[in-house]
């Protein structure tokens, strides 16, 4: 894969994960109130956290070798 491809979706799935989290529990747009919603909605948001750290640091080393 292109090495600045990789950045740029390395760095969208990390940020938009981290706004539909914070964005979630402040404003409270989804309502999950149950238990295992909740933690459903935060295993995939660090999922897609590492997969958009991954990305990011196989751009990186891309872009040095």
């Amino acid at each position: 894969m292109n090495k600045w491809a990789e950045l740029l979706i390395g760095l969208v799935l990390l940020i938009a994960a981290i706004d539909v989290t914070f964005l979630s529990r402040s404003w409270g747009i989804w309502n999950f109130w149950t238990p295992a919603l909740t933690v459903l909605k935060g295993g995939i948001a660090w999922l897609v956290i590492g997969i958009g750290a991954l990305f990011i640091l196989l751009g990186i080393s891309d872009l040095k070798g």
